[in-house]
C-alpha cells in the first residue's frame, strides 16, 4: 500500500526555512534602503542647509555694484605713465587689474597654490574638506586648509571669527558668490581684493611694489612668489627676508608641475631663479606728493591753503610758530583740516613729475641714508623743479615712507627746517640792489660782534678761521658767515625778511627782530619746496613763478576738472599771478655767476667737491645750528634741485655738513636730471648791462700800479665805470739793512716794496695774520725826509671793536670762577700804544690792543684812545 503524501497545510521543515529566509531578506533590504535614505539625508542636509543659508545671504555691496570702482583715482606722470591707482579714501597701495590683462602665469600659479579644483567646485570643495578632516584625524593637527579661492574672497569681503559658525557663514557666502558671478569674475575679484603683502591690496600693486613691473610681465618664478603671499602676507613679506618666501614659492612650483599647470623645464628654471626685489623706492608712485595733492596739503590740485605755511612735517600753529617738534627739527604733527577738492571728483590726475626721474631719485635717497647711517643720518628729501614752468619733476618726501623708525611718513619737502647758509645769495643780491654792492665789494671777515635784544652775537665761520678782507664773490662762494651777517646788519633784518617773503618763503612770518641779523645764516624755518622755487627764481633772472604739481585732472565722465594746479610758493607775501618780478635781473645774473664759479669756492670746498659737476651748475650749501639739517640747492638753466638731509625728530647728525651730507645726493640727483635735460651753459651776460673788468684781487677796486694780483670781475656797467682806484696797496721805500721805512738813505740801501693797507676794522686781523703791512717806524740809520716829520695820525680814528654798543652781559651765579670779556680796539698803523677809557678810568694797552676785563655788574661806558689819533665814539654796555 503506498505511503500518503504530505498535506499542503503542513509544509515541511525545508519550506519553513525558505520562507523565513525570504522574510529576513525582505527585512534586511528594507533596512538597508532605510539606512541609505538616512545616510543620504545626513550627507545632503548640510549642503541643503548651506544652500538655504546661501540663498538668504546677501551679496557684498562691493560685488553688487562693481561700477563703484570708477571712483578710484589713477595717478599718472607727465607722460601718461601710471604711477599708482588709489580707491577714494583708501590709503593702501592698490590698482584694479582686469583679468584679461593679468597674464596666464599668475592665474596658473594661484590655482596651483590655493585651489586646483577651482573650475569644478561650486564655491566649497567637499574633497578638500574631506582631505583636511582626514589629515586632522590622522595627524591630530591641521595639516592643510580646505578654503577655496571663493571662500578666501568671501573672507576678505566679510571677515568672520574663526569659529564653526563663522566658517559656515563663510561657506554660505562663497556659494552665494558662485551663484552670482562667473569663475572669471570671481578670480578677477580675488586677484584685486586679497592682500598680497602688508599695505598691498591686489596682485598688481604687489607686482609693481616688489618687482617694479606689471603683473603680465612677471616670470613664472615671480608669479609663483606672489601667488604664495595671500597664505601669509606678513609671514612671506620678502622685505623681512626672502628665505620663507622662496621655500613657499618652490612648493607652489612643485604643485604646478603636479597639476599639469607648468612643464618640468620651466619649473626647473623658475626654481633656480633667485627672488630679486626691485630697488626700494621703485613702484611707490611718489607717495608723499600723491598724499599731499589728494589730502589737500598742497591745496586744490596743488595750491596750498591760505593762512600760513604748514607741512606734513610740522603744521603751523596759530601764532605762526611751527607746531609740535617741527620748530626744533620738523617732526610731524597733524595737518590742519583742509579741503581735498580732487579726492572723490577726479578719476585721473596727471602730475607734473617724470616717473623715471622720480624712481631714480627715490633709490638715490635711500642709498644716501644707508651710507650715512653711521653718521646719525636718518632721513633725506629731494625736490626737482623745471625752471621754465615751475613744474615739479621729482618729489621725494622721505627716503622711505615705510620706515617707521626713521619717521618716513613725514614729508621733508614740506617740513619746516632751518636752511642755514642757503639764504645768503638773496641777502647779497638785496645788498647789490639797495646798498650798491658788487661782486667785487670787499667785506670784513674778522672777529666781529653784533648787538641783539638778547645780547651780543659773534658769528664764526665753519672752518673756525677768519679770512680778513674778502670780496663778495669769495664770501658767497666760500660761504663765509661773518661777511653775510655784516651785510645783513647793513641792510637791517626788516629789509632782508621782507625780500625773503617776496621770494615765497612765507613761513618766515614772525617779526624781523625775532630773527635778527642771524637771518643771513638761516635762523628761521622754511620749506624745501619754497627754497627750491626761490633758487629757480634766480635761474629765471628774478622772475617768480608758482610751483605746479598737477598738469590735468579728469572726472569719471572724462571731462576736465580745473584743479587750480598752480601751487603758490608760500604764504604771507607770495605775489599772486604768474611771472612776478622779484629780483633785479642784472644783479640776479651776477649772483648766478658767483654760485657757478668753481674757483671762487675752492678756499672752503677744495677741488673735486660734490658741487663740481661736469657741466655748469650754480649751487649753494647750508647747515643749520647743531648739525640738525643740511641742504644743498642749485640749478642749471633748465632745472633746480633741492636736497635736505637730517632727522625728522630733530636730533643732530654726526658732523655732517651740506657738502658732505646733502651734497653727494644733490650731485647724483642733478646728474639724473641732466639725462632728461641735456646740460647747456648759462646764457652769457648781456654786454649792454654787465661788463667784465679787471680789479685788484685784494681790494676789488681798479688796479693801481702797486697791485700785484688782479682778476676779472663781472660788474654792472654803471658800477664798472665808477670803479675807484685801489687804495689797499702802497709802495713804500724800505731800508734794506733793517726793513724800516727809509728816509734820506743812500740809494744803494733803499728798495721799494709793495705793502697792504687796511682800515681800523681790519688792522688787528692783518697784524695777527702776518699780512705784509708797512712798518710804522723809520730807519734810524737814515735822516728823515724833508717834510716827513709829524706824519698825520690825527685824521685816523680808533674805535672799540668789542663789546658792541648796547651789548648786554649776564653773570652766571652758578660759575665760581672769574667771568670776563675781552675788550678790543681797532687802531691804525703807526700806533704803538693805546688805552681804553672805562667809566672814566684809562687803562694802557699795547699790541694787539686787547684786554681781559672781569665783569662788574652795572652800566658801563667805554672808548678807545691813542696818542696822535682821533678818539673813537664812546659806547655803552651793561652787565646784569
Amino acid at each position: 500500500m503506498a505511503a500518503p503524501s504530505p498535506s499542503p497545510e503542513r509544509p515541511g521543515r525545508a519550506g519553513r526555512w525558505r520562507a523565513l529566509s525570504r522574510v529576513v531578506r525582505l527585512a534586511r533590504a528594507r533596512g538597508a534602503r532605510r539606512a541609505a535614505r538616512i545616510a543620504l539625508g545626513l550627507a545632503v542636509a548640510p549642503w541643503l542647509l548651506l544652500a538655504v543659508l546661501a540663498a538668504l545671504t546677501g551679496l557684498p555691496p562691493e560685488l553688487r555694484a562693481p561700477e563703484e570702482r570708477a571712483v578710484s583715482t589713477v595717478i599718472l606722470d607727465r607722460h601718461g605713465s601710471v604711477l599708482r591707482e588709489l580707491r577714494a579714501g583708501d590709503g593702501a597701495r592698490a590698482r584694479w587689474l582686469p583679468l584679461a590683462e593679468a597674464g596666464d602665469r599668475i592665474q596658473r600659479a594661484l590655482l596651483a597654490a590655493e585651489d586646483r579644483r577651482f573650475a569644478l567646485h561650486p564655491g566649497v570643495d567637499p574633497l578638500a574638506i574631506a582631505r583636511a578632516l582626514g589629515q586632522l584625524a590622522a595627524e591630530r593637527r591641521v595639516v592643510s586648509g580646505a578654503s577655496t579661492i571663493t571662500q578666501q574672497l568671501a573672507r576678505t569681503l566679510a571677515p568672520r571669527p574663526r569659529t564653526v559658525r563663522g566658517k559656515i557663514g563663510e561657506m554660505a557666502l562663497a556659494l552665494r558668490i558662485e551663484a552670482s558671478l562667473s569663475k572669471r569674475e570671481i578670480l578677477e575679484q580675488y586677484l584685486n581684493r586679497v592682500a598680497f603683502g602688508p599695505g598691498l591690496r591686489g596682485v598688481e600693486a604687489a607686482s609693481r611694489f616688489y618687482f617694479d613691473k606689471p603683473t603680465r610681465d612677471l616670470s613664472l618664478a615671480e608669479a609663483a612668489a606672489l601667488a604664495s603671499m595671500p597664505r601669509g602676507p606678513a609671514l612671506y613679506d620678502p622685505r623681512r627676508g626672502t628665505g620663507p618666501l622662496e621655500r613657499r614659492r618652490n612648493r607652489v612650483l612643485d604643485r604646478m608641475l603636479a597639476a599639469g599647470l607648468a612643464g618640468a623645464g620651466e619649473v626647473a628654471i623658475a626654481r633656480a631663479e633667485p627672488i630679486a626685489l626691485a630697488p626700494r623706492g621703485a613702484g611707490l608712485g611718489a607717495p608723499h606728493l600723491v598724499r599731499a595733492v589728494l589730502s589737500g596739503a598742497l591745496g586744490d590740485g596743488g595750491a596750498p591753503p591760505a593762512g600760513g605755511a604748514s607741512s606734513a612735517g610740522g603744521a603751523a600753529s596759530a601764532d605762526g610758530a611751527a607746531g609740535g617738534a617741527s620748530s626744533a627739527g620738523g617732526a610731524a604733527s597733524a595737518p590742519a583740516e583742509r579741503a581735498a577738492p580732487l579726492r572723490g571728483r577726479a578719476s585721473s590726475i596727471t602730475l607734473t613729475i617724470d616717473r623715471g626721474l622720480q624712481r631714480e631719485i627715490e633709490v638715490l635717497a635711500q642709498q644716501t641714508v644707508r651710507g650715512l647711517s653711521d653718521r646719525d643720518v636718518g632721513a633725506a628729501a629731494v625736490v626737482v623743479l623745471e625752471n621754465a614752468t615751475g613744474d615739479i619733476l621729482a618729489y621725494v618726501g622721505s627716503h622711505d615712507i615705510e620706515d617707521a623708525a626713521g619717521l618716513g611718513h613725514n614729508d621733508g619737502v614740506l617740513a619746516l627746517r632751518q636752511p642755514g647758509s642757503a639764504l645768503k645769495p638773496f641777502v647779497y643780491e638785496l645788498a647789490m640792489e639797495q646798498l650798491g654792492f658788487t661782486a667785487a665789494t670787499v667785506l670784513p671777515d674778522v672777529e666781529l660782534s653784533f648787538p641783539t635784544p638778547s645780547g651780543s652775537y659773534a658769528p664764526r665761520n665753519y672752518d673756525g678761521r677768519f679770512h680778513g678782507p674778502v670780496r663778495l664773490r669769495e664770501a658767497l662762494a666760500s660761504s663765509y658767515n661773518v661777511p653775510a651777517v655784516w651785510t645783513a646788519t647793513a641792510l637791517g633784518p626788516a629789509r632782508v625778511v621782507a625780500r625773503l617773503r617776496e621770494l615765497g618763503l612765507g613761513s618766515l612770518d614772525r617779526e624781523p627782530s625775532v630773527y635778527g641779523v642771524a637771518i643771513a645764516l638761516g635762523d628761521g624755518e622754511v620749506r624745501l619746496l619754497d627754497l627750491a622755487n626761490a633758487y629757480a627764481t634766480l635761474a629765471r633772472g628774478g622772475v617768480l613763478l608758482p610751483v605746479r604739481a598737477v598738469r590735468a585732472a579728469r572726472g569719471p565722465d572724462g571731462a576736465p576738472i580745473a584743479p587750480g594746479a598752480d601751487l603758490a610758493p608760500g604764504t604771507g607775501g607770495a605775489p599772486a599771478g604768474r611771472g612776478a618780478r622779484v629780483l633785479d635781473p642784472v644783479r640776479a645774473r651776477v649772483i648766478v655767476d658767483i654760485l657757478a664759479d668753481d674757483k671762487a669756492r675752492l678756499a672752503s670746498f677744495g677741488e673735486g667737491s660734490a658741487l663740481d659737476l661736469p657741466f655748469p651748475v650754480a649751487a649753494k650749501t647750508g647747515t643749520s645750528k647743531g648739525f640738525r639739517d643740511n641742504l644743498t640747492v642749485g640749478f642749471t638753466p633748465d632745472v633746480t634741485v633741492a636736497v635736505w638731509v637730517g632727522n625728522f625728530d630733530g636730533s643732530p647728525m654726526g658732523g655732517v655738513s651740506g657738502i658732505t651730507g646733502a651734497g653727494p645726493l644733490f650731485r647724483d640727483a642733478m646728474l639724473a636730471a641732466a639725462r632728461l635735460y641735456p646740460p647747456r651753459p648759462f646764457e652769457p651776460p648781456d654786454p649792454e648791462q654787465l661788463a667784465e673788468v679787471e680789479v685788484c684781487s685784494l681790494s676789488g677796486m681798479r688796479p693801481a700800479a702797486a697791485c700785484p694780483h688782479r682778476r676779472r670781475e663781472l660788474l654792472p656797467r654803471g658800477e664798472a665805470a665808477a670803479l675807484a682806484p685801489c687804495d689797499m696797496h702802497e709802495i713804500v721805500r724800505i731800508d734794506r739793512r733793517n726793513g724800516l721805512r727809509a728816509g734820506a738813505c743812500p740809494a744803494a740801501e733803499v728798495e721799494e716794496r709793495t705793502f697792504e693797507r687796511y682800515d681800523a676794522e681790519l688792522t688787528a686781523w692783518a697784524r695777527a695774520a702776518g699780512r705784509p703791512v708797512a712798518p710804522d717806524e723809520a730807519s734810524p740809520l737814515c735822516a728823515p725826509l724833508p717834510g716827513a716829520a709829524g706824519a698825520p695820525l690825527a685824521t685816523v680814528r680808533v674805535r672799540v671793536a668789542y663789546p658792541p654798543d648796547g651789548a648786554r652781559f649776564v653773570l652766571d651765579p652758578s660759575v665760581n670762577s672769574v667771568q670776563a670779556i675781552r675788550l678790543r680796539a681797532d687802531v691804525p698803523p703807526g700806533v704803538r700804544r693805546a688805552r681804553f677809557v672805562l667809566d672814566g678810568r684809562p687803562i694802557e694797552v699795547g699790541p694787539p690792543f686787547a684786554l681781559d676785563w672781569p665783569l662788574v655788574a652795572g652800566a658801563h661806558r667805554l672808548r678807545a684812545e691813542a696818542d696822535g689819533a682821533r678818539a673813537g665814539e664812546e659806547i655803552e654796555f651793561r652787565v646784569e
